[in-house]
């Protein structure tokens, strides 16, 4: 039976068929990549990400989810295993609770700095300690993300030397075992708090002060409800930028090696960015009237190293690991 075409629907299909032809063939069928991370659009990483993707763009859309807005700080790494998110930024904590050799990666006073760091994870002894991740929690690390070394920030002016000044001071650590482990290695009484509630617990004195790099600290503002910063350089910071194990396999060896060369890119220029940063705002810090000071390092160190080497966290770090660790340049 014949049926007359009218000019309404002759226009609408003539619409639809200049919109379907107006997008890129890409653009059609791009797949969405969902990033999550606990830091903030103000941070240095959040740049890292909008250059990797733009970098990635014409295979993919990154989309991304800070502070915490997707996935509460500590989940993202259940998600990507679960295949409920493709991309996040992972603390070793994390990693550590799954996989417990890498509470190594996560002790106090292992790496010296960033390039120690990037030294080690582009180094066989990382490549053992990415394929342990790869075998046992099924994700894919792309590389470590140095966001500054860890110091102590205080509210009370208490002033700090040696490991016994800070007994008793409420440290506002992340949650997990690894992180109050970490509080206890430097003198402190480690207080588990989430990081977007930091300023308010320092501001109510629920907390007598945090660990942070400085880049966060200011970042976060924390230095406003702070009298002083201890620069014990406990801990040189880092995460994983880490991909859904799924996303990846299903990417060409092609692409793969292109998306790692993005990755390492971004996670290059990010590094560089936040060591020029630390730089200068120990000097931004004293200006702004806050106590920054060095204690005595070697009194840290030692008190750390005693309190890991006892604890249950040594007992499955990888024989002769930390001494290969120490001897890198």
């Amino acid at each position: 039976m014949h049926h007359p075409i009218d000019r309404r629907t002759l226009l609408g299909a003539g619409i639809a068929l200049s919109a379907g032809t107006l997008l890129p063939a890409h653009a059609q069928s791009q797949p969405t990549l969902r990033f999550a991370a606990v830091f903030s659009d103000k941070d240095i990483r959040a740049d890292m990400m909008k250059m990797l993707a733009k970098d990635i763009e014409s295979d993919y859309k990154l989309e991304t989810h800070l502070n915490s807005t997707l996935f509460r700080q500590g989940t993202e790494l259940v998600a990507l295993q679960r295949d409920n998110l493709e991309m996040g930024n992972i603390a070793p904590q994390d990693f550590a609770k799954q996989v417990p050799a890498w509470s190594l990666l996560t002790a106090a006073y292992v790496f010296r700095d960033a390039d120690h760091l990037n030294a080690f994870f582009a180094s066989d002894l990382g490549a053992q300690m990415k394929k342990m991740v790869e075998d046992q929690v099924k994700v894919k690390i792309l590389g470590p993300t140095f966001f500054g070394t860890r110091h102590v920030g205080l509210k009370p002016k208490k002033k700090v030397n040696v490991p016994a000044d800070l007994a008793g001071v409420k440290l506002r650590m992340p949650p997990g075992d690894a992180w109050q482990l970490l509080g206890r290695s430097i003198g402190a009484n480690p207080t588990p708090m989430a990081y977007a509630e930091t300023y308010t617990g320092l501001q109510t004195g629920a907390v007598d002060g945090q660990d942070n790099p400085l880049p966060n600290v200011q970042n976060m503002k924390f230095h406003e409800v702070m009298s002083q910063i201890v620069l014990t350089s406990h801990l040189v910071a880092f995460d994983l930028l880490t991909i859904n194990m799924k996303t990846w396999n299903a990417m060409a060896p092609a692409k793969q090696r292109a998306f790692q060369a993005a990755a390492d890119k971004a996670i290059a220029w990010s590094t560089a960015e936040h060591q020029k940063r630390e730089a200068e705002l120990a000097d931004t810090f004293r200006k702004a009237g806050l106590d920054v000071y060095v204690p005595n390092l070697n009194a840290f160190r030692e008190h750390a190293q005693k309190v890991y080497l006892a604890s249950d966290e040594a007992r499955h770090w990888p024989a002769g690991m930390l001494g290969k660790i120490n001897a890198m340049k």
